[in-house]
């Protein structure tokens, strides 16, 4: 008995529990551990590939732009900041997780705001085209502006104000000529105006003197109506003076 128990005494007592948990997470840490190491160098052999690839498209001349292939979020992320980096301009295209891609432009040729749009929208970026749609689109921009600055011109007489109501015939026989009076304004002078000169309006004048021996009382009729019309033949208006005179008293 002493013997076995001997034996017994000396060999290890069985794990318990919580032992064995903190072993297994132990294993499961350090197996953590390990793939994050794995990963990080296979993400610092990406970034060192990305950093060749783009170093060898600046290089090359006849090259504008680069389009990488189909990436996941954490590799397209350091494409934009290898790229960025280098000066270069980048955008991200695509579908998250099925085919978003990166393309990088040079600061030269960096992309328009219509070519950012055509590729997010999925479809082919095509230069010439765009060049005929940005003169299209200035062309219909200048018309807009030239129609924008026509006037519209009023009709500048009586013809052109109602010729649309009263016809073109009418409005010209409608119309007619006006002669400034000094004090009534604008009235049609037509049978006013006496075509006589003055030595014709004299003559008439003494024709009439002539003719007081045998009618006396037309006398002062006839000298006023001469003066009247001596008057109106220098520009001399009777009723205007009185008018102005009148208001100068006033």
């Amino acid at each position: 008995m002493d013997l076995l128990g001997s034996i017994l005494g000396s060999m290890q007592k069985p794990p318990t529990v919580d032992e064995a948990e903190k072993k297994k997470a132990r294993e499961q840490k350090k197996l953590i551990e390990k793939k994050q190491s794995e990963e990080k160098k296979h993400l610092d052999v990406f970034r060192t590939k990305t950093q060749k690839v783009i170093h060898e498209f600046i290089k090359d001349e006849k090259q504008e732009k680069y389009k990488f292939k189909p990436l996941d979020k954490v590799y397209r992320a350091i494409v934009h900041e290898v790229a960025d980096v280098a000066g270069l301009t980048s955008f991200s295209f695509g579908q998250e997780e099925e085919d978003r891609y990166v393309m990088l432009w040079k600061k030269e040729f960096a992309p328009s705001d219509e070519e950012v749009l055509a590729y997010r929208r999925g479809e082919v970026w095509d230069p010439e085209k765009a060049k005929q749609l940005a003169k299209e689109k200035e062309l219909q921009k200048l018309e807009d502006t030239l129609s924008s600055k026509t006037k519209v011109v009023p009709a500048s007489n009586y013809r052109d104000k109602y010729k649309h109501l009263i016809g073109e015939e009418a409005a010209k026989d409608a119309a007619q000529d006006l002669t400034a009076n000094k004090s009534y304004g604008f009235v049609s002078s037509q049978n006013k105006r006496d075509t006589r000169t003055i030595e014709q309006v004299l003559a008439d004048t003494r024709a009439k003197k002539k003719q007081k021996t045998d009618h006396p009382g037309t006398s002062t009729e006839e000298s006023s109506s001469s003066q009247s019309e001596i008057s109106n033949l220098t520009g001399e208006d009777n009723s205007t003076t009185q008018s102005q005179n009148s208001t100068n008293s006033s």
